[in-house]
């Protein structure tokens, strides 16, 4: 009996042992699956300004990416936890992965998290710079396919993820949180080619909200030239190639500086707004050679209009400078309507409206000898299906499901 006892207690043990340990270890998978079908006025392939014919096409990922992941945390004690995520994207329409040779291309990453010290992750993930201008962001109500800045040509999508990251986050303090990262592209003999660095500061006090930051690209080509495979910010490829920069795609460098502001009136009604500036800066080997420098502005107002339905609407203006011959400068009004119904937390329907003006003159494929008229590209879903002309429309309806 008293071995009996004795095993009895060690059985109570182990499993107590056991459910203590599952309790401080998390796994989640979640993800997301998203279709629409698509409308656009003019189709043409990148570079050319003519040939463009309307569309009605099946698109994936147009309200949020489709994705599926895996995400948890370890707890180590003393308020600090191991984490990680690892996220797949891909097409809901074919079943390809979004990214070649990428499995987690979404993102990839580890690290530790302490409430007193902030967070350190090491992997594929978006850059400071992102990560705290993102809640200010166009794309939050009207997605970043239709409502992005025209090509997403500051990086306030999701399509900017930097390989080989380090990046730091700190606790809030004061309503202030900074963040910093950095992204090695192991290039010898250089710690700067081919590597990508931000920073970035938010502020939050109540319904209000400001942030600020900067991202600097560096190709791994040196002096510039086509995109090099070793470049950190890389999705198998030059990220945010558009009608608006196809011409400076063999730039040294990106740079880009954001602000972004956010005010909530009440549960139902908020605006944000929000400024960039951005440089392609030339190498002595690029195809241009002057920088060529975009400023946009722009501005979102939601309405909460009912607890299953969402509205909003948005305008953005970006204009280039003069650089390269060009004095007849490239400018993109572009607006934009989004409508969410909610049939539960999970799924919901959507339906999104785009319009978008171009004017000036732009570089072509080949570079300063190519001077061509600018043309209208929506958002970041239609970069490589701009428009032949300076408008674009585009509507679409969808369905989207979370996991």
């Amino acid at each position: 009996m008293k071995q009996s006892r004795q095993a009895g207690a060690a059985v109570v043990i182990t499993v107590a042992m056991a459910t203590s340990a599952h309790a401080q270890t998390s796994v989640t998978l979640y993800g997301i699956v998203d279709n629409s079908l698509t409308y656009q006025s003019s189709q043409t392939t990148l570079g050319s300004t003519k040939g463009g014919r309307s569309n009605i096409k099946m698109s994936s990922g147009v309200w949020a990416g489709s994705r599926f992941g895996l995400k948890g945390a370890e707890d180590l004690g003393g308020g600090t936890k191991a984490i990680f995520q690892l996220e797949s994207g891909f097409s809901s329409t074919t079943g390809a992965q979004q990214y070649t040779n990428a499995e987690f291309g979404r993102q990839a990453w580890v690290g530790m998290t302490n409430p007193t010290y902030g967070t350190l992750t090491a992997g594929r993930q978006y850059t400071s710079y992102y990560s705290l201008l993102s809640p200010y962001s166009p794309t939050t109500w009207l997605t970043g396919f239709y409502g992005a800045h025209p090509g997403d040509v500051d990086g306030l999508d999701t399509i900017y993820r930097a390989n080989n990251s380090l990046v730091y986050t700190s606790p809030k303090l004061y309503g202030i949180t900074f963040s910093g990262s950095y992204s090695f592209a192991g290039v010898p003999g250089s710690v700067n080619q081919g590597s990508t660095w931000s920073g970035a500061v938010q502020y939050t006090n109540g319904p209000f909200g400001i942030a600020a930051g900067i991202s600097r690209i560096n190709n791994s080509t040196s002096g510039g030239g086509a995109f090099g495979t070793d470049s950190t910010t890389n999705s198998g490829g030059q990220s945010g190639v558009s009608a608006l920069t196809n011409g400076y795609q063999t730039a040294q460098a990106q740079q880009r500086i954001a602000v972004g502001t956010g005010y909530a009136f009440n549960s139902s009604w908020d605006v944000s707004a929000t400024y960039s500036n951005v440089q392609y800066i030339p190498g002595i080997h690029s195809l241009y050679r002057d920088t060529a420098i975009f400023n946009t502005a722009g501005a979102v107002l939601h309405w909460h209009a009912t607890s299953t339905l969402d509205l909003a609407t948005g305008y953005s203006y970006t204009r280039a400078t003069k650089a390269n011959g060009i004095q007849d400068v490239a400018q993109y009004h572009q607006f934009n309507l989004s409508q969410y119904y909610s049939l539960s937390k999970r799924t919901g329907l959507y339906a999104l409206e785009a319009y978008q003006r171009a004017k000036g003159k732009t570089l072509g494929t080949a570079g300063a000898s190519s001077i061509i008229d600018a043309t209208a590209t929506l958002g970041d879903g239609f970069q490589s299906a701009p428009s032949s002309s300076q408008s674009q429309f585009a509507a679409g309806v969808g369905i989207i499901h979370r996991f």
